[in-house]
This record gives C-alpha cells, sequence and structure tokens, in this order.
C-alpha cells in the first residue's frame, strides 16, 4: 500500500522514499497545545512508541517503572477509541509490560484508565497507567492502588 509520512522526505525513487524521522516527543505540534500528552516532553524517555501510542515513564509516578501509555491521537475516553485503536493499546501495554518487568523486576502490576473527572481522570486525554508493584510497597495490597 501506499503511505504518506508527515516527515521531511530525504531520498525517493518510483519504487521507495525515505523519511527523516523524529520521535513523537521530539516533534512541536501545533494542536491542542496545552495538552501534555500531545506535546510531551522532549526530555522523557519514551520506553516505546508505535504510528499511534507512546509509552512514557510517568511524572509522579506510584512506583519504580510506573509508566503511562498513550494514544497520539487527542480523544479523552477509552471507549470512544475505535477496535482497532484498543486492540493497539493492548499490544503496546504488553511490551511496555515485558520491558518494565526486564528494567525493574517487579512482583505484580495494577493497570488502571480513568474515565471522567469523577473516575479521577486530571488530563482529558485517554491514557493507561501500568504501575509495578513491590512486595511490602504497601500495607494490604488488596484493591489496589487508591
Amino acid at each position: 500500500c501506499n503511505v504518506l509520512l508527515n516527515s521531511k522526505v530525504i531520498f525517493e525513487n518510483k519504487s521507495c522514499a525515505i523519511y527523516e524521522y523524529q520521535h513523537f516527543n521530539q516533534l512541536k505540534h501545533t494542536y491542542n497545545e496545552n495538552c501534555p500528552f500531545c506535546n510531551p516532553d522532549a526530555e522523557r524517555e519514551l520506553i516505546v512508541e508505535t504510528a499511534t501510542m507512546y509509552a512514557i515513564y510517568d511524572k509522579f509516578p506510584v512506583n519504580q517503572g510506573h509508566a503511562l501509555i498513550i494514544p497520539k491521537r487527542h480523544i479523552a475516553n477509552y471507549f470512544e477509541l475505535s477496535i482497532k485503536e484498543q486492540y493497539a493499546y493492548l499490544l503496546v501495554l504488553n511490551k511496555v509490560k515485558d520491558i518494565v518487568t526486564k528494567r525493574f523486576q517487579p512482583d505484580g502490576f495494577n493497570i488502571g484508565i480513568n474515565i471522567g473527572e469523577f473516575a479521577g481522570q486530571t488530563i482529558s486525554h485517554v491514557h493507561i497507567h501500568l504501575i509495578p508493584r513491590y512486595k511490602n510497597d504497601v500495607e494490604d495490597p488488596r484493591g489496589g492502588v487508591r
């Protein structure tokens, strides 16, 4: 299939094109300028990036390795993502889990999505929290992180 990317072409012939690539957090975005997930800090470590999603470590982590998986498309509600986007989300979540496990060796995980202000969503851009859990990180871990 033919795909046109929103990047500078550095080589092109009738068979292919090679694009200059910049990570999502290295680009200047002119849309949703006040959204920290549409305009992530250039200094933030990207854990994983795909065409539609990226993952970073949380700026205010519950535990070491707390990661956020974020779609590049600005949308507030997880349930408004297409089924294909939700599937891509789960693939990226699984990859981030593997990377966090290798780097931090947690004893378990919590996965969370806050949808709406009254459910604790503070940024109106959908994101999944992958929170590593460690033995004795809280007195009673039942019920997850609250």
